[in-house]
């Protein structure tokens, strides 16, 4: 019997399969990892490898390596993974039990709400005031420098200039945007300094009113499916924490 194959389908979900694996481990992904998860041949899988190279959704630094995602392929990995993404319920439980703490004004909140997003993704959590002009909370940079994409020293360096000089990364996070979240991954940011990070942000609102935005800086080997709808989460639970202060 002749299976049918849709061969559309197959090429999106080995793309997905192998942006995965790239996240988790930092390393350019090889086709017998691939061919492993969904049966076929390391030649068949190489030549979708192909394909996907030759579409702009990977790329290989090495002339006989494995594969990583480009800018274009993580862009489509997050639009696609966007509506189905969902927060665990004991990570949800983990958001609120740390809002339970007494916090007496709006300042106690934002820098609790920073330390909150860096503790539930393990990236930088950015919160401003769309008020403010050049200033923000932010916790949790010591999480990008254990990442592989900033041993070097020079990125390391650049990475905390820019994160001191504020009005650079406001201008980002604070930019209007449609829906609930904004993605902005890699060159999309506009900052040379951090061309090897991602930056996701959402909104907050003070009495109905849109009053300034939550942001996680990570790597663009984020994990997406967690930080989205961890953000999203938090943000929610944020307007409600606002309205009792």
């Amino acid at each position: 019997m002749v299976r049918n194959i849709d061969y559309a389908q197959r090429k999106k979900d080995i793309l997905t399969s192998t942006i995965n694996r790239y996240i988790q481990d930092a390393v350019p992904v090889a086709s017998e990892d691939i061919a492993r998860d969904f049966d076929l041949s390391p030649a068949t899988i190489r030549n979708v490898f192909a394909e996907l190279e030759k579409d702009g959704f990977l790329t290989h630094p090495y002339t006989s390596g494995g594969r990583i995602p480009t800018n274009k392929g993580y862009r489509y990995y997050v639009d696609f993974l966007l509506s189905q993404m969902e927060l665990l319920e004991e990570d949800k439980e983990f958001i609120v039990r740390k809002y339970k703490s007494e916090i007496k004004c709006l300042e106690d909140v934002l820098e609790k709400t920073s330390e909150i997003i860096s503790a539930i993704t393990h990236y930088t959590g950015i919160v401003s005031l769309l008020e403010w002009q050049d200033r923000f909370f932010y916790k949790g940079v010591s999480f990008i420098l254990e990442e592989p994409e900033f041993r070097d020293a020079e990125r390391v360096r650049m990475l905390i200039k820019l994160i001191e000089e504020r009005r650079r990364i406001l201008d980002i996070v604070n930019r209007d945007f449609c829906g609930n979240v904004k993605v902005y991954i890699g060159d999309e940011l506009g900052l040379p300094e951090i061309e090897n990070c991602s930056l996701v942000v959402s909104r907050y609102c003070i009495n109905d009113q849109p009053s300034g935005r939550l942001a996680v800086l990570g790597p663009k080997r984020m994990k997406y499916r967690y930080t989205i709808p961890a953000l999203e989460y938090i943000s929610n639970i944020l307007n409600g924490v606002l309205t009792r202060i």
